[in-house]
């Protein structure tokens, strides 16, 4: 059975080029209880522009399960501690879920 939300829970996602600063920042997220759960995906391979070139990168990527109240609390701290100029930070609204997660979510979540 799922259940139907209005955005009231997020994924927000953000690469990290090296492993020690995706746990770094996961573990201070759920630490300061502004994520419930961060889910590290390792070497995952990014192909992008910048600066017009074209670069590839391996990265971890960070997916962060949170309250749409904690973002912009999420993206400061992200960005304090991020080495990247633009780091990635976007946010994914979590529209359906397992009523007993979703519930387990929020009540970690407690910024």
């Amino acid at each position: 059975m799922t259940n139907s939300v209005e955005s009231t829970y997020l994924l927000i996602c953000c690469t990290c080029p090296t492993e020690a600063l995706a746990h770094s920042l996961a573990e201070q997220l759920v630490s300061a209880q502004l994520a419930a759960c961060v889910n590290i995906l390792p070497q995952i391979q990014s192909v992008y522009r910048w600066q017009g070139k074209l670069e590839k990168s391996l990265e971890q990527l960070l997916m962060i399960k949170t309250t749409a109240q904690n973002y912009s609390e999420i993206e400061e701290f992200i960005l304090a501690h991020h080495p990247y100029e633009v780091p990635e930070i976007i946010a994914l609204p979590i529209v359906q879920g397992e009523p007993r997660y979703l519930q387990w979510l929020g009540d970690r979540c407690t910024k």
